[in-house]
């Protein structure tokens, strides 16, 4: 009877990476028994709750013990290591084999999350695959009557193409998965190694990593994006019983898991990612179809034939198989999606339902068949014998029945020995091959890869022998590397004296410590190393000069940093927003992650565009590194990339996703270049191809403050791009108006905007010019549109397109209409901006819709402030973004200006109470002059010239105050503006680039805080070590010259600074100067 078995489905935290606690990054998992919660870091209070059969913590409370294996810190650690890992999954993969069942356990997770440490390990922390292999020989030694067979077979998925990892001869096009009645898919011509002990295996292991390595770097295949199955066949023969026992263990470490949005790749036009993720999709579609069929749902299709990966792994899912998922997924918030989406897709796997069953050999099978057959001839000796036919007739048969299977038997033996003898001279070459490598490292200073896996990381060894040795792709140079951007002859090392130096080729690429080099450069020992696009390696020197230090550190990560640091990419840069735990925002984070992912990505992509003669230059930029929406908070920040063709200078922006998929088909063009196959392909499917678009290209921020208080605005003010920097210079006006757009007086100002609460507002928005367009300056073929959008209207408004013109006249001027102005409307125009976008165009792009005969009343207006657009808005909104500090002083002072309002309240309700005092006056006064004096004609005649004569002077008196106080708030409001502008400049402000030397530091924007920090972090660049490389002679003035700049900008910054302080105290002072002199001026008339 088969036995129904659920799926067992562990999940594993690891601990932060270098980089996540250089970034200060706070961890969202806890764990409690077998329950792991995981909490929205945007929303501390919503957290998620799942359920597995096992929980590992191996995020914090270990040590390193004198081995280096990582330990319990003590007995209150919850710390599950290694060996507890292997203790509850390894073993049981064991116990499974040894009874005879298929065994599989597969890792599952985004890259980086720990995946291939649980499954191969590190150095002394071996994962579950060497122990699990060690393990299987211990018993085997020690068993008698028994025999046993054990093949190895290790391969790798990428692309859906079948690379053999022990195979040194890769077949074009991969191997090809095949299917039989008896043993279902299995892989045509997949080498499969007899192995008698452990130590043949780790050989193996080894072989197949170096294999697998060559393989991503030649291919230009990221390992994160493959999966490698380790399958082992174990076979136990029972001598005395004459029973097998056959089973194989599938061991798998899956591609990371990156979340895909729902379409891929945002919309592409060209199909998504090649096959890169087609194997793993199907496997959640596989996944997701079984555990509907284990929740009783009709499934009426499991696509267990859409990808080669599902096709291998069927009986592990749903079939013959007891199968273990661990789940590997990263503590830090800036994970926080894919960690989410890793655990619910655990969840949906725990609920498969396998049936296994204990795995009869077929020959066995077939043997038992003759066995029963020959019983079935013995029972019938006796009946036969009265037929005429003798015993010995029938037994002469049977003998020969029987001496033909035991030849099957022992050809079978035979066959097995024979193939072991083989694999025992191959493993026996490769030993010597490595006992020769180790005395090589104990002679010679070498080159160490380094790769984005680190299971591939240290793998291979070029070493560097006395004298000269060129380095590059062809087959003579004493080190040959394949990859992209290295050419035939590339650079050449030179061993001399002790010394060892490099010398790049004419016009290739190499970089050492993050610096490019052009010239002899001396290299010390540890020194980082870059040959073509993203071939990274870790010098390691003479045997004198290596110390003990761990080389852990120097991981892919570390390089990509560097090079990031030496471009002027930081953490800082992205202008972190401290939060209230002093903790840095975890999407700034995040956006920073993604950058030092995609660099190497984007230096490949620019290498294919190059070889292939595509004419293409991708960058690198970040969306919304200095822009702030309507209330001056800063907007959500991603990594773009912008495509410029050098031919037609035309320019592309792609989101992530969409460069991702793009890259992934650039490879697939690419290969079949290398491969000398015809890679033209129609401009529909060009992968480096996109029709023109419009590009954003910066925008503007008008603040409408002044519109509240029914005063023109007047506006000559920078459009930004999204790095901060000057686009061109917008010139706009903003008036207020009567219905038919008769411009207001001064006299039409009001005090305070509540005036205006419940009545019509009428404004007009006069575009006049935009001067200096950078992008007509670069080329003048194009053109610009601008837009905006005002409070709640649906859409964006657009002029009509201006083409090659740099100071482009646009002259347009919109009529808007508030019927009846509500307080939500007065609060966005006392705190918000108006947001001008500037917009370029391309010849050949679609022109933006201008049209308003939609929007546009009978009047002339445009209705804004209406109610239901509103409610709806509202609905939507969602306060995410945080305040900077310069601008929460900014709130503060609009704080102090609501106060002064409610004094100018309170002066006004003292008038009223005042003139009811008057009032109540006069009628006592005229009663005490009709008792002093009966004379009522003299009473006449007093009472009138002072009731007269008091009115007039408190009617002018109340007249005067309202008007001084209203030419008060007019100056205050204009001064405001000022600061507010000296307040942008401030905040976009950066220091100047300066980039005239490939081999020079190139200065970018950095926080003014930051700028001693970065004048020492460009001494140590081009400095790493009292004995480091030194940079080319050349590049030193420019150094100086980027000093002096650098020098400079900090002087003008300094005197913004106060610029802006003075200005800020002068209008506040001002303005309480003037409203004591107004109160005090009043009391004293009231006196």
């Amino acid at each position: 009877m088969p036995s129904v078995d659920s799926v067992k489905v562990a999940v594993r935290v690891r601990p932060f990476s270098q980089r996540e606690k250089d970034a200060g990054s706070r961890c969202v998992i806890s764990m409690n028994s077998s329950s792991t919660s995981i909490y929205d870091p945007k929303n501390p209070g919503h957290m998620k709750t799942f359920t597995f059969d096992l929980a590992y913590w191996s995020h914090s409370g270990f040590l390193k013990d004198k081995d280096g294996m990582l330990v319990s810190a003590g007995s209150n650690s919850r710390y599950a290591g290694q060996r507890e890992v292997f203790r509850d999954l390894g073993q049981g993969v064991l116990d499974n084999a040894w009874q005879g069942y298929n065994a599989t356990l597969l890792a599952y997770g985004q890259t980086g999350s720990g995946k291939s440490y649980s499954m191969i390990g590190y150095g002394a922390n071996r994962g579950i695959i060497p122990v699990v292999c060690e393990e299987l020989f211990k018993p085997i030694q020690n068993q008698k009557n028994k025999q046993y067979q054990v093949t190895f077979s290790m391969l790798e998925i990428y692309n859906e193409q079948v690379i053999d990892l022990l195979s040194e001869t890769k077949k074009p096009g991969g191997l090809k998965v095949r299917e039989d009645q008896q043993q279902g898919f299995y892989v045509d011509g997949l080498k499969l190694v007899p192995c008698d002990s452990y130590a043949q295996i780790e050989r193996l292991m080894e072989q197949g990593t170096k294999i697998r390595t060559t393989a991503s770097t030649s291919m230009n295949a990221t390992s994160s994006r493959s999966h490698m199955v380790i399958t082992i066949q174990f076979k136990q023969i029972f001598l005395d019983e004459d029973i097998t026992k056959q089973s194989v263990i599938n061991l798998v470490d899956l591609a990371g898991s990156e979340r895909q949005k729902s379409s891929g790749s945002e919309g592409d036009r060209l199909r998504e990612g090649t096959c890169v993720n087609l194997s793993l999709t199907t496997l959640g579609n596989v996944i997701s179809a079984l555990a509907e069929v284990a929740m009783g749902k009709k499934v009426l299709h499991i696509p267990y034939r859409d990808s080669v990966l599902t096709k291998l792994l069927q009986s592990a899912l749903g079939g013959n198989s007891r199968t273990i998922m661990i789940a590997a997924v990263s503590p830090a918030d800036i994970c926080y999606e894919e960690t989410l989406s890793t655990l619910r897709y655990a969840e949906r796997t725990k609920k498969i339902k396998n049936k296994a069953v204990i795995n009869a050999s077929p020959m066995e099978k077939h043997i038992m068949e003759l066995k029963a057959e020959n019983n079935k001839l013995l029972s019938r000796l006796t009946g036969l014998g009265n037929s005429g036919k003798t015993v010995a007739d029938e037994t002469k048969e049977l003998r020969c029945l029987l001496a033909e299977n035991e030849l099957r038997i022992r050809t079978i033996q035979l066959t097995w020995e024979y193939r072991l003898g083989e694999a025992r001279k191959e493993w026996e070459q490769q030993y010597a091959a490595i006992t020769q490598e180790r005395r090589m490292v104990e002679t010679f200073p070498y080159l160490l890869n380094i790769n984005e896996d680190p299971q591939l990381s240290g793998v291979l060894k070029h070493f560097i022998q006395d004298g000269s040795c060129d380095v590059g792709q062809s087959a003579s140079n004493a080190i040959t590397l394949k990859g992209l951007g290295i050419l035939d002859k590339h650079a050449t090392f030179t061993n001399t004296e002790g010394k060892v130096t490099i010398t790049p080729r004419q016009k290739c690429k190499v970089v050492v410590n993050g610096v490019p080099i052009t010239m002899n450069t001396k290299l010390q020992h540890l020194d980082r190393v870059i040959l073509g696009s993203n071939s990274a390696y870790l010098y390691v020197g003479f045997p004198a000069e290596r110390t003990n230090e761990d080389l852990i550190r120097y991981d892919y990560d570390f390089f990509q940093s560097e090079l990031a640091a030496a471009e002027g990419f930081s953490v800082d840069k992205l202008g972190i927003v401290n939060n209230k735990d002093g903790k840095p925002d975890p999407s700034v984070l995040a956006v920073f992650h993604d950058y030092i992912k995609l660099m190497p990505l984007v230096a490949e992509a620019n290498q294919m565009s190059e070889e292939l003669k595509k004419e293409l230059k991708l960058e690198l930029k970040v969306k919304n590194l200095a822009s702030s929406d309507s209330k001056g908070y800063d907007l959500q920040k991603e990594v773009i990339v912008k495509v410029t063709n050098k031919m037609t200078n035309q320019v592309w922006v792609w989101s992530k996703a969409k460069f991702i998929n793009r890259k992934f088909l650039m490879e697939e063009v690419y290969q079949h270049f290398l491969d000398g196959e015809d890679v033209y392909v129609g401009q529909d499917h060009d992968p480096f191809w996109d029709p023109v678009e419009v590009i954003h290209l910066g925008s503007a921020h008008i603040w409408l403050q002044s519109l509240a208080y029914c005063m023109k605005l007047e506006e000559q003010t920078e459009v930004l791009n999204s790095e901060g920097m000057e686009e061109a210079i917008l010139l706009i006006n903003i008036a207020p108006c009567s219905s038919d757009g008769r411009a207001f007086r001064e006299d039409d100002m009001v005090i305070d905007p509540l005036e205006l609460l419940g009545r019509r507002i009428d404004f007009q928005i006069h575009i006049l010019q935009c001067l200096g367009v950078k992008w007509l300056r670069e080329v003048t073929e194009r053109g610009i549109q601008i837009g905006y959008r005002v409070y709640d209207l649906p859409h964006s408004l657009y002029t009509k397109p201006v083409w090659k013109n740099m100071n482009a006249k646009i002259e347009e001027t919109v009529h808007f209409s508030a019927l009846n102005a509500s307080h939500e409307f007065l609060n966005y125009l006392q705190k918000n901006a108006l947001i001008v976008d500037l917009w370029g165009l391309q010849e050949g792009c679609a022109e933006l819709d201008y049209s308003l005969q939609d929007m546009v009343t009978n009047e002339g207006a445009i209705i804004v402030d209406n109610p239901k657009t509103v409610i709806a808005k509202d609905i939507g909104l969602s306060a995410t973004n945080q305040i900077s500090d310069l601008y929460l002083k900014l709130l503060k002072l609009e704080e102090e200006t609501e106060l002064l309002r409610d004094i100018n309240r309170a002066l006004r309700e003292e008038n009223v109470f005042l003139k009811d005092k008057l009032k109540k006056w006069e009628p006592g006064h005229h009663e005490s002059k009709k008792l002093k004096c009966p004379n009522k004609r003299a009473i006449k005649m007093t009472k009138q010239p002072l009731s007269s004569k008091e009115a007039d002077q408190m009617c002018n008196h109340r007249t005067s105050y309202d008007a001084d106080f209203a030419k008060a708030l007019k100056v205050f409001y204009q001064n405001m503006n000022i600061v507010r502008g000296q307040f942008l400049k401030l905040k976009h402000s950066k220091p100047p680039v300066s980039a005239t030397n490939s081999d020079c530091l190139v200065l970018l924007g950095f926080p003014d805080l930051l700028l001693l920090s970065l004048i020492k972090a460009t001494t140590a660049v081009t400095a790493h070590s009292p004995k480091g490389p030194q940079p080319p002679a050349p590049c030193q003035p420019q150094e100086e010259d980027n000093l002096q700049m650098l020098h400079l900008f900090t002087e003008r910054q300094s005197h913004m600074l106060k610029d802006f302080g003075e200005q800020l105290e002068s209008s506040i002072c001002r303005l309480k100067n003037d409203v004591a002199l107004i109160v005090k001026k009043k009391r004293e008339s009231m006196a």
